[in-house]
C-alpha cells in the first residue's frame, strides 16, 4: 500500500512539471491570414516573464526550425519577420527548453489578392467576432460573400460579416470571396468556453516531439519505479542456501531433544536348547583323556 502510494505520487507531480509554466502566443496584427510580403511580429509570453522561451515553426515544406535560422528578427521575446514566400505557411508556437510548448497558430500565406482576417486565437464563447475579407490592392469595403465549411453563409456589401454572441456552433473554416478579385484561403475559428490556448485543427504535421517528450518522462519515471518494486520483491523472496556446519553451529542446548530407544530381541527357546546341546555334545567329544594311550 505505502509502495502504490509513492507511485501515485511521483506520477502526479510528474505531470504537474508538464503543465505548469505555459507561455502563450501572441500574433500581431492579429490574423490568421497575410499577403505575400506582409510584415508579422510574433511574441511568447508567460505572465510577467518570457525568458526561456523559443519560437518556432513547422511549415509547409516540413522544416522544423526556430526564429533566426533563415527566417525572422529576434528581439527580446518577440520575434519579427517578413512573411516573403506561400511556403512560409505553417504551425508557429512557443518552446522551452524543459520541454513544454505553448498554444500553437497556424498561420497562411496567400500570393493570391484575397485574404480573409479572422482571430488567430481561440474566442471565448458568448463574444462577437468580425471577419474582414480584404484585397491586396483596392479598398476592403467589397461586396463579399462568406461561407462556413463550404456552405454559403450570406453576402456582405462592407466586405465585412459579425457573429454575434457565439457558440460550439459557430466553429468550422471560414473563407470569403469577391466578385472579380478571388477567393481566400480557409482559416479555422475555434470557440471555446473558457480562456484556454488549444490550437486550432492543422492539415501540417505538428510537433509532436515536443508534446509527447513530457508523456515520456511519466513513463520512464513509473517504468523505473516498477523495477525497482520488483528488484526489491525478488531478493526479499531469495531462498538462503546454507551448509551444514553453519546450520548445526546456530543450535544450543535449548534446542536439544532426548529420547530412550529400547529394542527387544525374540529368539526362540526351543532352537536356543538345540544349539545349547548340541555345543555341549561337540565340546564333550574334543575334551582330552587323562588316562595312558593303549
Amino acid at each position: 500500500m505505502k509502495e502504490t502510494s509513492v507511485l501515485c505520487l511521483l506520477f502526479l507531480i510528474s505531470l504537474l512539471s508538464c503543465t505548469t509554466n505555459q507561455a502563450r502566443l501572441t500574433v500581431s496584427p492579429s490574423s490568421s491570414q497575410f499577403f505575400k510580403g506582409d510584415f508579422v511580429s510574433l511574441s511568447c509570453e508567460e505572465d510577467d516573464s518570457s525568458a526561456g522561451w523559443t519560437l518556432r515553426r513547422n511549415t509547409s515544406k516540413g522544416q522544423r526550425t526556430q526564429c533566426r535560422d533563415g527566417w525572422g528578427e529576434v528581439n527580446g521575446s518577440t520575434c519579427k519577420l517578413s512573411i516573403t514566400a506561400p511556403h512560409d505557411s505553417g504551425v508557429y508556437w512557443c518552446e522551452s527548453r524543459e520541454g513544454p510548448i505553448s498554444n500553437m497558430v497556424n498561420l497562411t500565406v496567400t500570393g493570391g489578392s484575397v485574404i480573409l482576417q479572422s482571430p488567430v486565437l481561440p474566442v471565448m464563447e458568448g463574444d462577437d467576432v468580425t471577419l474582414l475579407c480584404k484585397t491586396k490592392t483596392t479598398p476592403s469595403n467589397l461586396t463579399a460573400a462568406f461561407y462556413k465549411d463550404g456552405s454559403l453563409i450570406r453576402k456582405q456589401p462592407t466586405g465585412h460579416m459579425t457573429i454575434q454572441h457565439v457558440s460550439r456552433s459557430d466553429e468550422g473554416l471560414y473563407k470569403c470571396d469577391i466578385s472579380g478579385h478571388g477567393e481566400s484561403p480557409s482559416s479555422w475559428i475555434t470557440v471555446t468556453g473558457e480562456d484556454t490556448t488549444t490550437p486550432p485543427p492543422t492539415s501540417l504535421s505538428p510537433p509532436v516531439l515536443s508534446v509527447l517528450s513530457c508523456a515520456g518522462s511519466v513513463c520512464v519515471l513509473v517504468l523505473l519505479v516498477l523495477l525497482v518494486l520488483l528488484v526489491r520483491r525478488c531478493v526479499n523472496r531469495k531462498p538462503e542456501v546454507r551448509d551444514s556446519a553453519a546450520v548445526y553451529s546456530s543450535v544450543t542446548s535449548e534446542d536439544t531433544s532426548y529420547a530412550e530407544i529400547i529394542i527387544k530381541e525374540k529368539q526362540n527357546n526351543s532352537k536356543m536348547r538345540g544349539t545349547a546341546a548340541s555345543c555341549l555334545h561337540h565340546s564333550s567329544l574334543l575334551q582330552p583323556t587323562t588316562g595312558p594311550l593303549l
